[in-house]
C-alpha cells in the first residue's frame, strides 16, 4: 500500500517545482531564465516513476481488492490527506450522500442517481448534467452507426454501486510523447490500476476475502465506457470533482444497491429540468478495441489483434483462459467456419461467468460475444451441424444408438403398460362383478325374505278379515303409481297425479277407521283446513286421520320416484307411522304394486292389502285383463293378445279383420301403458280393398262366410295391404305421447300389445265398476259410474255415479264371475274394470264387452268415497240407486224414533282430472270466494251442489269437482254451467289456456240423449 501513498506525493511536488521554476526571473536584463532542460529532465523522471509504479503493481498486485463492507454509517468521517487544502475551500457538487443524518431519504437517493449519470459517460442524461451541475457544454458527437448490430451484454452478479469514483491522485493526464508529440493512450493503465489499486490505505484487510469477479466486471465495464470519451472532459470532470476523490467513501450496502439499480432506471428522467439545452445527446456506439478471429473453432496464438487483447486483458486471463476454450469448443463441434470475437464482450462474460468446470456455459450466451453471433447462430441451430464438426461421427452414432435405444425403451414400457393396464381392467372388473354380484344376491335375498314375510301375513289377515273389518283399524293409504322408470319420467306432474285419491281420507267415514295418508308433497295450511272442515273433523274426529310426507320428497325433487319408494327411504316418516301403529291392527292399501310395497310392509310389520307384484304385474297389462276375462267367461272384444313382431301383427289382423267384417276401427293397445296413452287406432274405410271383401261377405252370406275356404282370398288380399294401409292411417290416439305411428309401433312392439275392435256401434257408453277382493274370498262391488270421455272416446275424464246403462244385475253378475276369476289367481285387494256397452244392429240386442282392468285403487272410487262422505248416503248395486237420507223437521221425528229416516236417489257427476293452466294465477282461497259468488258450494241441508277436489299447493292448475242433484239431466247441467262459469272468470279472449274442459260438448250430447230416451221411456208407459 505504500506505493499508493508516495507516488502521487512524488508526482505533485514535481509538478509543483516544474511550475515554480517557470516563474523565476532574472534581474539581470529583465528576462526569463531558460529551464528547458530542467523541464525535460523532470518530466523525464515523472514519467519513469510511473512505468516502474505500474510494473510494481502488475507483478504485485495479483488479485483485486474491494472495500470492506460498513455498516456503521453514522459514524463515518472525512479524512483530508495532509498534503491537501482543506475541505472548507473545495466546492461541494455531490458530496451530501455522506451526510446520512441531515439529508432526506429522497435527497439521499437523487444524489446517489447524479453521481451514477455522472460516471456513465454513455448515459442519455449525462451531457444535460454536465452543463446543469458544472456548466460544462460538452460538444455534440455522431449519431450512433445502425449498421453496427446491438450485443446483449449478460451481466451477472451483484450490482456494484458507482459512488467510489478514481482518486484524484490516481488520476493520469495525457502526456505528450517527446519523439511524436502525440498523446499518449493511458486509459488501459488508469483502468488497470484502478481496478487494483483502489484500495483505501486504512481498509481493512479482511477485505481480501470477498470474490473479485463482480467487482472487476464492475471496473471492467467502467473503463469501456470512459475510453470513448474526449480528454478534455476526463480532464474537466477531475478538476471539478476532486473532492469526492479524496473523500473516504464506504462501499454501498446490499439494500442500498438494489434501491440504486432500480432508482436509476425509473427516477434518472426527473433529475434534470426538461429545456432545450439538458436534452440527452445520442453517444456512438462502442467500437471494440480489442477484436480477434476464431477460425475453424481454432485461435491463432501468434495473430496481432490475438496477442494485444491477450496483453490487454493479462490481469484477469485465468477467467478469459476458460471461456476461450468453452468457445473454441462449441465453434469445433459445430464446424463454424469463422467467428469474430469482441474482446470486451468476452472479458464481460468471463468475468460474470462462475459456473467454471462444474457448469458449461449456454451456448446462446457463448455466441453473444460474437460480432457475427446472427450468422453463427443461424449456423448452429441448423439441423445436422453438430454431426459436421468435430467428434461427428461418434456424436451421430450416439444419437442414433440412443434413439435406438428410446424407442425400444419406449416400446417396451408401452407394451408393459398395456399389459399392466389390461391387468388391472381386468382386476377392477372382476372386482366390480363379484361386487354386483353379492349386492345382487343380498337383494334377492332380502326381497326373498320380503316376499315371504307379506306371504305369511297375507295368510294372517285372510284369516282374521272379518275380525278385522268389525273392529278398530287404520288403514294407510300410500297412492303410489308404480309405474316403470320409463313411463314415470315421462308423466308430467307426476306427484299431482298421485296425490289425485286425497279423497281416501274419507275412509274415516267409518268410526271404527283411523288414516294414515302418506302425501307425495307439501300441502299448505288452506288444503289442510279445506279438507279438515270437509271431513267435519272436532276435536275427536281430528285425530282420526294423519297426513305425512315422506323426507326423502326433498332429496328427490326430480326423479319422479314412485311413493313407495320415497316412504322407503324416509326413515323418521317410517318411524313416525310405526309409533301411530303400534298395539293396533292396520293394513297397507297401496296403489299401482311396486316391489318396495313390500319393503315398507317389511320395515312396518303390517300386510298389504294388495297381490304380489309379479301377479299384479303379469295380469295388470292389457293381454293379462284380456286373459281373465276369457277365464272369466265373460264378453270380450274380437281381437288377440301378446303380440311382439311385425308379421304377428299383420297376421293376427288381417284374420280378425276377415272373420269380422263388421267392425269399422281397429284398436292397438300396449300392454303396460294406461289412460290412453298407449292406444292407437285405425279405420277400415280406408283399405282400398274393403269395399271389394265386403260384397264377397254379402255374397256368401254369413253362415257361409266362416269357412276358412270362402275367407282365404280376403286374407290374402288383406294381408298385403295391411302393411301400407297402418302406415297412412293409422294414428295414436295422443300425439303428444306419440306422434305418429312409426314411434307407436316401435314402442308397441318392444312392450307387446293386444290388437281389439272397436264395438260396431254409433252409440257406445263405456263404464267403470270398482270391486273389493277381500281376503276372506268375498267380491264387494265399491262403486260404478258411466264414463265421460274426450274427443276420442278412449280416454275417460270423468263419471256418472250410479250407471244407468246396464242393468245392475247383469252387471253385478259380470263384475261376481271378473271377481272369481281374479281370486282363483291369487288377486286380492281393489280392482277396477271397464265395460263398454253398445246395441247390436243385427240382433236389436244389448251387448256388454269387458275392455280394461286395472289391479289398483281407482280415482272413481276416492271420489265416490268423497261423494259418500258429504252425501251420507249408500250406493245399492242391486237397484242402481245413490240412496241419500234427508234430515226431518223435529215435530215429526218425536214419535218416530226408531224409525229410519227416508232416503232419496240422487245423481252425481264427478270430475277427478279437470285442468286449466290459468288456474295457477289463484290462490285456493281465491278460487272459493269466486265460486261461493257464483253459488259453487254444496248445501248440507239439500244434500245438493258442487264441491271440489284439490290436491296441490304450487301449481294450482288441477282440481276435482262433484256435482250432486235430484236427477241425472240436472246433476249434467250443473256441471256443464261450473265448468263454463270458471272457464270465463279465469280466461281472456286471448288467454284462453290449456285445458280440457271442452268435455262440456260430451256432456251436451249425453245430455240430448238423456233426453231422447226420457221421450220414449213417457211414450212407452202412455201407450
Amino acid at each position: 500500500m505504500f506505493i499508493f501513498n508516495t507516488f502521487p506525493e512524488v508526482r505533485d511536488d514535481l509538478r509543483e517545482l516544474r511550475s515554480s521554476l517557470k516563474g523565476i526571473t532574472i534581474n539581470e536584463k529583465g528576462k526569463t531564465l531558460d529551464i528547458q532542460a530542467l523541464d525535460t529532465a523532470i518530466l523525464r523522471t515523472e514519467r519513469s516513476i510511473r512505468k516502474h509504479a505500474e510494473a510494481y503493481l502488475k507483478a504485485v498486485n495479483k488479485q483485486l481488492l474491494v472495500l470492506p463492507i460498513i455498516e456503521d454509517f453514522p459514524r463515518r468521517t472525512v479524512q483530508i490527506p495532509k498534503w491537501k487544502p482543506a475541505l472548507e475551500m473545495i466546492p461541494v457538487v455531490c458530496g451530501k450522500k455522506e451526510n446520512f443524518s441531515g439529508a432526506s431519504p429522497g435527497q439521499k437517493h437523487k444524489s446517489a442517481l447524479i453521481k451514477r449519470v455522472l460516471c456513465n459517460p454513455a448515459h442519455p442524461n449525462n451531457r444535460a448534467i454536465m452543463h446543469h451541475k458544472f456548466g460544462i457544454s460538452l460538444p455534440d458527437v455522431h449519431k450512433r452507426n445502425t449498421n453496427v448490430v446491438k450485443h446483449n451484454r449478460i451481466i451477472t452478479g451483484p450490482a456494484v454501486s458507482l459512488q467510489t469514483f478514481e482518486p484524484k491522485s490516481l488520476h493520469y493526464p495525457p502526456v505528450p510523447d517527446k519523439g511524436t508529440g502525440t498523446v499518449l493512450d493511458t486509459s488501459l493503465v488508469c483502468m488497470s490500476i484502478k481496478n487494483k489499486a483502489t484500495l483505501h490505505p486504512t481498509e481493512d484487510s479482511s477485505s481480501s476475502k470477498i470474490s473479485t469477479k463482480p467487482r472487476c466486471h464492475k471496473q471492467l465495464k467502467k473503463k469501456l465506457k470512459w475510453e470513448t470519451e474526449p480528454e478534455s472532459i476526463c480532464e474537466r470532470i477531475d478538476r471539478e470533482c476532486t473532492p469526492l476523490w479524496t473523500t473516504k467513501t464506504p462501499p454501498p450496502s446490499t439494500t442500498s444497491k438494489s434501491r440504486d439499480h432500480w432508482g436509476i432506471i425509473q427516477s434518472t428522467n426527473g433529475l434534470i429540468p426538461e429545456s432545450p439545452q439538458t436534452l440527452p445527446v445520442p453517444l456512438p456506439v462502442m467500437i471494440s478495441k480489442y477484436p480477434f478471429t476464431i477460425r475453424k473453432g481454432w485461435i491463432n496464438p501468434t495473430a496481432t489483434d490475438f496477442c494485444h487483447f491477450k496483453q490487454s486483458f493479462s490481469w484477469c486471463w485465468s477467467n478469459v483462459l476458460d471461456t476461450l476454450e468453452a468457445l473454441e469448443k462449441l465453434l469445433r463441434d459445430f464446424a463454424v467456419p469463422i467467428a469474430k470475437v469482441t474482446g470486451e464482450r468476452l472479458v464481460e462474460f468471463a468475468l460474470s461467468w462462475d459456473g467454471g468446470y462444474k457448469k458449461a456455459p449456454s451456448v446462446t450466451s457463448l455466441i453473444s460475444v460474437l460480432e457475427n453471433q446472427d450468422e453463427v447462430l443461424g449456423l448452429v441451430k441448423h439441423p445436422g451441424q453438430r454431426f459436421k464438426g468435430e467428434g461427428g461421427i461418434e456424436a451421430a452414432a450416439i444419437h442414433i444408438q440412443s434413439c435406438c435405444r428410446r424407442y425400444l425403451a419406449r416400446s417396451a414400457y408401452l407394451r408393459h403398460y398395456r399389459l399392466k393396464w389390461a391387468a388391472k381392467t381386468i382386476a377392477v372388473s372382476w372386482l366390480m362383478h363379484t361386487q354386483m354380484r353379492h349386492v345382487r344376491e343380498a337383494l334377492q335375498a332380502r326381497r326373498s325374505r320380503q316376499l315371504e314375510n307379506h306371504r305369511s301375513r297375507a295368510q294372517h289377515l285372510a284369516a282374521n278379515w272379518k275380525h278385522i273389518q268389525s273392529s278398530k283399524r287404520t288403514i294407510i293409504h300410500i297412492p303410489s303409481l308404480g309405474y316403470s322408470q320409463s313411463q314415470r319420467l315421462n308423466l308430467r306432474g307426476f306427484e299431482i297425479l298421485q296425490n289425485i285419491q286425497i279423497s281416501r281420507l274419507c275412509d274415516i267415514k267409518d268410526k271404527n277407521v283411523e288414516v294414515i295418508y302418506v302425501c307425495p308433497q307439501h300441502l299448505g295450511e288452506d288444503i289442510l283446513h279445506y279438507y279438515t272442515s270437509l271431513l267435519k273433523c272436532d276435536e275427536a274426529t281430528d285425530r282420526r286421520f294423519v297426513i305425512l310426507t315422506p323426507e326423502a320428497v326433498d332429496y328427490f325433487p326430480t326423479h319422479n320416484m314412485c311413493l313407495s319408494t320415497l316412504l322407503k327411504y324416509s326413515p323418521h316418516t317410517l318411524k313416525r307411522i310405526g309409533n301411530l301403529i303400534q298395539g293396533k291392527q292396520a293394513y297397507i292399501v297401496g296403489g299401482v304394486a311396486h316391489v318396495d310395497d313390500l319393503a315398507v310392509a317389511d320395515e312396518l310389520g303390517v300386510p298389504v292389502l294388495a297381490p304380489e307384484p309379479a301377479i299384479a304385474q303379469l295380469y295388470s297389462t292389457k293381454s293379462g285383463g284380456r286373459r281373465i276375462f276369457i277365464g272369466a267367461e265373460v264378453d270380450v272384444p274380437p281381437g288377440q293378445g301378446d303380440i311382439y313382431s311385425i308379421n304377428q301383427l299383420h297376421e293376427a289382423l288381417a284374420e280378425l279383420m276377415t272373420q269380422n267384417m263388421h267392425v269399422q276401427r281397429w284398436l292397438f293397445k300396449m300392454d303396460s301403458e294406461h289412460g290412453g296413452r298407449g292406444t292407437a287406432y285405425c279405420d277400415i274405410c280406408h283399405l282400398s280393398c274393403y269395399n271389394w271383401a265386403l260384397q264377397e261377405y254379402h255374397h256368401y252370406g254369413p253362415e257361409l262366410w266362416k269357412a276358412k275356404w270362402i275367407q282365404e282370398p280376403v286374407l290374402l288380399r288383406y294381408f298385403d295391404e295391411i302393411p301400407e294401409w297402418l302406415t297412412h292411417n293409422a294414428r295414436p290416439a295422443k300425439t303428444s305421447c306419440y306422434p305418429n305411428w312409426a314411434c307407436f309401433l316401435k314402442t308397441f312392439l318392444r312392450q307387446g300389445g293386444v290388437v281389439e275392435a272397436y264395438p260396431p256401434s254409433d252409440s257406445i257408453t263405456c263404464l267403470t265398476v270398482d270391486l273389493l277382493l277381500e281376503p276372506g274370498g268375498q267380491v264387494t262391488m265399491l262403486s260404478c259410474g258411466d264414463q265421460l270421455q274426450d274427443s276420442c272416446q278412449l280416454k275417460a275424464l270423468g263419471s256418472t255415479v250410479p250407471q244407468t246403462s246396464v242393468n245392475p244385475e247383469n252387471l253385478l253378475s259380470i263384475c261376481m264371475r271378473v271377481g272369481e276369476a281374479c281370486l282363483q289367481r291369487l288377486i286380492v285387494g281393489y280392482i277396477s274394470v271397464d265395460l263398454a256397452t253398445f246395441l247390436n244392429h243385427n240382433t236389436m240386442e244389448q251387448k256388454v264387452w269387458a275392455v280394461d282392468l286395472d289391479l289398483s285403487y281407482s280415482d272413481q272410487l276416492a271420489m265416490t268415497q268423497m261423494l259418500l262422505m258429504i252425501t251420507g248416503g249408500t250406493l245399492n248395486f242391486h237397484t242402481g240407486c245413490l240412496e241419500v237420507p234427508i234430515q226431518i223437521r223435529k215435530k215429526c221425528c218425536e214419535h218416530q224414533i226408531a224409525a229410519k229416516p227416508p232416503v232419496i236417489n240422487c245423481y252425481a257427476v264427478i270430475g277427478s282430472r279437470l285442468f286449466h293452466s290459468n288456474l295457477s294465477m289463484l290462490y285456493h282461497s281465491v278460487f272459493f270466494k269466486m265460486c261461493n259468488a257464483y253459488g259453487l258450494r254444496y248445501s248440507m241441508k239439500r244434500k245438493q251442489g258442487t264441491a271440489f277436489a284439490l290436491y296441490d299447493l304450487t301449481e294450482r292448475c288441477s282440481v276435482g269437482m262433484i256435482t250432486v242433484s235430484r236427477d241425472l239431466q240436472g246433476a249434467l247441467v250443473t256441471f256443464a254451467q261450473n265448468l263454463t262459469i270458471i272457464h270465463q272468470e279465469i280466461s281472456a279472449s286471448k288467454m284462453q289456456g290449456e285445458t280440457n274442459f271442452k268435455l262440456i260438448k260430451d256432456i251436451k250430447a249425453v245430455l240430448k240423449m238423456t233426453a231422447q230416451n226420457k221421450r220414449l221411456v213417457e211414450n212407452n208407459s202412455a201407450a
